[in-house]
């Protein structure tokens, strides 16, 4: 039976971002041990099920082997971007926002922090915003004081730095 062919969306082609904190590379090097922890044991398995025979029939030998290949996969895109991951050093300097900084806001009267760190690192639920992203790119390189204009979904919204950690 074949798989149906699905057109790769938009986004499925983008490279991860290299940057990085010490904990996200400390979690993926733990994910990657993990990953090569259980590669000879899909591998004896594979090796198993291979000397029951017909290998056209022998369903449990086409799943083992798909595992196999998808966690060779997430090996060598951990691998990847492990070897290409470019650590986010901490700012010495607190005057202008930076990457890693944490940055007190007043939105509409209302105060909130927020953290700028890579693409891949993004949570907004924790206050956590890319260096990429339309808050991010206008807040970087401002001081304490400075009033941020930035527009969101065709409306003018004014940031106000009160704090820069």
């Amino acid at each position: 039976m074949q798989t149906p062919y699905r057109k790769p969306g938009k986004y499925s082609n983008l490279k991860a971002d290299p940057l990085l904190t010490k904990d996200k590379i400390k979690a993926l090097e733990n994910k990657l041990s993990k990953l090569k922890k259980k590669r000879p044991e899909l591998a004896s398995e594979v090796r198993r099920l291979a000397e029951m025979g017909d290998f056209s029939e022998n369903a449990a030998y086409q799943h083992a082997k798909w595992q196999l290949r998808r966690l060779n996969s997430g090996i060598k895109t951990t691998e990847d971007r492990l070897n290409h991951a470019i650590l986010i050093k901490t700012p010495k300097q607190k005057l202008t926002i930076d990457l890693l900084h944490k940055v007190t806001v007043q939105i509409s009267g209302k105060e909130k922090i927020l953290q700028i760190l890579g693409p891949s690192e993004t949570n907004p639920q924790k206050g956590i915003i890319s260096n990429q992203s339309p808050i991010g790119a206008a807040l970087l390189g401002h001081k304490v004081g400075d009033k941020v204009n930035i527009t969101l979904a065709n409306k003018e919204v004014e940031y106000e730095i009160l704090k820069i950690d």
